[in-house]
């Protein structure tokens, strides 16, 4: 199945880029990014926002736009490694390699250039950015060396080796400016 990720979310004031794989089936269907009620990321990324204890409830007080409205306005933005690719169901590993296509981080770049931070949300997209966006950049930007390059564990709740808070206290410390 051919499955394509959202729009970029950057405003002037993104200065770190979390960076996903491609959205699951939840996403997809609700058109949402972390969509899936027990993915960790907006139990994350809200209560450091909003300096409280994580929990998968927390994102339930607060509708779609309202939590993007939160994160823009704390300087992080959202975007998928991947614009598009042949993937069944929502795991990284269900990805059919020859169909990937990248998103274009050398005009996003360009056109944030304050961004400062990237962030990956798992391995798989730290390695599949490492391996297909990053020498498209290398040809265009100058200015890699002063990103910092983050990888976290990821937010799905297919990573099940750590639990909500442990995730969070990872998140927390290093998306630290």
């Amino acid at each position: 199945m051919s499955v394509h990720s959202f729009n970029a979310l950057c405003d002037a004031n993104t200065h770190t880029l979390v960076l996903g794989t491609m959205p699951g089936v939840a996403s997809i269907n609700a058109v949402e990014y972390y969509a899936h009620k027990r993915n960790a990321f907006w139990p994350i990324m809200l209560a450091m926002i909003n300096d409280t204890t994580p929990c998968y409830q927390l994102p339930q007080q607060f509708d779609y736009q309202s939590r993007i409205r939160q994160l823009l306005d704390s300087g992080f933005g959202l975007w998928d490694v991947l614009a598009q690719c042949e993937r069944e169901g929502s795991l990284d590993s269900a990805i059919k390699s020859d169909s990937l296509v990248v998103n274009d981080f050398v005009t996003l770049l360009e056109q944030f250039p304050q961004i400062n931070t990237v962030a990956f949300n798992g391995k798989a997209a730290q390695k599949l950015f490492n391996r297909h966006a990053l020498p498209m950049l290398g040809e265009h930007q100058t200015n890699l060396s002063t990103i910092r390059w983050l990888g976290l564990p990821s937010t799905s709740p297919a990573m099940a080796s750590l639990k909500l808070h442990q995730k969070y206290e990872l998140w927390k410390d290093n998306l630290k400016p």
